[in-house]
């Protein structure tokens, strides 16, 4: 009897995988393929795409070593499909497999499209539930039902009860659940800033680097140094040394910001998570362990599991019971194209210059930078959110659909109009001068609030709010923002209209 073709796709990178689990050694074998339809239906990040195919080449040799038949496909073998259902097909024929066995895929499209796979196959699709999450499907959906409003929040301590982390019987330790507020300090040049452990390319990394070089080189963003860990046991070191270096001060300077510190006290585990490369579960027991240690304080420890359990969990939670209306989210209408210098990085904005620089160089931002500045400046200057949605998903290493979209699109764009989020988390140039020292090396003077000299970002986010009224006036959060604007006088309104408009007029 054939036995089953096990399909592994290259963010699965688990060996507690689902449909490994439910496989058997001794019968199926394990297909793995770099294709072409999957670099470039957004254009990735070069970095991104090295990083994919090195760790999901490590990864067929971890389970060779494991005991399992794997058939790698790389991208430039001169029999690849170029599709993940064109290889599939193929490797069905030639092996006369009875069945499909995959773990639900990360994003829609890939969803629908393995959906049609029995019928075109001739044989039987089994889709397993991704087990890699805390909460299924069924159990997001069973919370959020007769809700009004879906709120991480509430979700996150659902989560949290649900696995003991940081609880004291059915009570949070330190007697509160979010320690956000002591989460906001503003750091200075003076403090040691860990770095990221750097790990050197091997011999495959490098064959994978020469392959980039030549199928990507027109994609956005810098190749190398190439320093991401690509092995199970590379990114276990990567974090433990978070863990030892940054992980202590992380809950006091996670918002914050600073010329030159692209990574600060951040642990830059995102995309080794969210390829399967470490488990969520797993490190954030780990993290929990420092703080009984008493390595870490609290609020640090708390501060990283809610990214994890909380809202990492909950956008997944958004996403796959929102889609596929969710994805032309656009509640204010915005249709401007995206601005050139988000590809370049060529622009007088200091902010902007440093966090798309260093996104260009690295394919990483922290969350701050992704929101309140490359996020808040496209929501106030009205850029269209899908143009947003897809620029994240190409160029962040850790950016996969079902995380990236209900990121961007709710929280950064509140282009679903408050599904995800309270209110948008629009700002001006007061909040990015309080978080960090770009505004120093600028050339817009942030204490301006009108004319050429002044930092767009202040009269953007006037400008905004005004001609979003209809769309936002029913925001309780935004009311007292709405009459600070109603008691200025006609003078001072108009001036931030005509600031934005003359602005504006450059990217049109």
């Amino acid at each position: 009897m054939a036995g089953a073709l096990v399909l592994v796709l290259g963010d699965q990178l688990s060996p507690a995988l689902s449909a490994l689990e439910k496989g058997d050694k001794e019968r199926d074998r394990i297909l793995m393929a770099e294709v072409a339809a999957e670099t470039v239906y957004v254009r990735h990040h070069k970095k991104k795409i090295a990083f994919l195919f090195a760790a999901m080449r490590h990864f067929a040799d971890e389970l060779r070593s494991a005991g399992w038949t794997v058939e790698y496909v790389p991208l430039d073998h001169p029999d690849n499909s170029g599709t993940l259902g064109g290889e599939v097909a193929r490797f069905v024929a030639a092996w006369e497999s009875d069945r499909v066995l995959v773990t639900e895929p990360g994003e829609w499209r890939l969803q629908e499209e393995i959906g049609t796979w029995e019928k075109s196959l001739g044989c039987e699709v089994v889709t397993l539930p991704d087990s890699r999450f805390l909460a299924s499907h069924e159990e997001f959906s069973d919370w959020a039902e007769g809700r009004k409003q879906l709120r991480m929040e509430y979700f996150y301590r659902e989560m949290r009860r649900k696995t003991g982390l940081l609880m004291e019987g059915d009570k949070p330790l330190g007697g509160k659940w979010n320690f956000d507020a002591e989460n906001r300090k503003p750091a200075s040049a003076d403090l040691f800033m860990p770095e990221p452990l750097r790990t050197a390319p091997d011999v495959i990394t490098r064959d994978v680097l020469d392959l980039v070089r030549r199928h990507f080189a027109d994609h956005f963003g810098d190749l190398e140094p190439f320093w991401f860990a690509v092995t199970r046991k590379g990114a276990e070191a990567a974090f433990e040394q978070f863990v030892a270096d940054a992980l202590p001060r992380f809950g006091d300077f996670q918002d914050a910001m600073l010329a030159g510190e692209k990574f600060l006290f951040h642990g830059v585990v995102g995309l080794y998570i969210n390829a399967g490369l470490l488990d969520p579960l797993a490190v954030c027991r780990r993290v929990e362990r420092a703080y009984l240690d008493g390595d870490v304080p609290l609020n640090a420890a708390e501060g990283f599991i809610r990214q994890i359990i909380g809202w990492r969990e909950f956008v997944r939670g958004i996403y796959w019971s929102k889609m596929p209306d969710y994805a032309q989210s656009n509640h204010f209408g915005a249709e401007r194209a995206l601005p050139d210098f988000y590809w370049t990085a060529e622009t007088d904005m200091a902010c902007l210059a440093a966090t798309i620089g260093q996104t260009k160089e690295e394919a990483y931002a922290h969350h701050i930078q992704r929101l309140m500045v490359t996020g808040n400046f496209a929501m106030l200057a009205g850029i269209d959110p899908h143009q947003v949605h897809e620029w994240y998903l190409a160029v962040y290493a850790d950016a996969y659909e079902w995380v990236e979209m209900p990121n961007t699109l709710g929280m950064s764009q509140y282009a679903d109009g408050g599904v995800l989020a309270s209110k948008p988390y629009a700002a001006g140039g007061n909040y990015i001068n309080r978080m960090s020292d770009y505004c120093r090396g600028c050339r817009f003077d942030v204490k301006k609030k009108t004319g050429k000299a002044a930092c767009p970002f202040n009269y953007l986010y006037w400008d905004f709010l005004a001609r979003n009224r209809d769309a936002l006036d029913g925001n309780p959060r935004l009311g007292p923002v709405y009459r600070t604007w109603d008691r200025m006088a006609e003078e001072k309104r108009q001036a931030y209209r005509d600031s934005a408009e003359a602005f504006l007029s450059c990217f049109d």
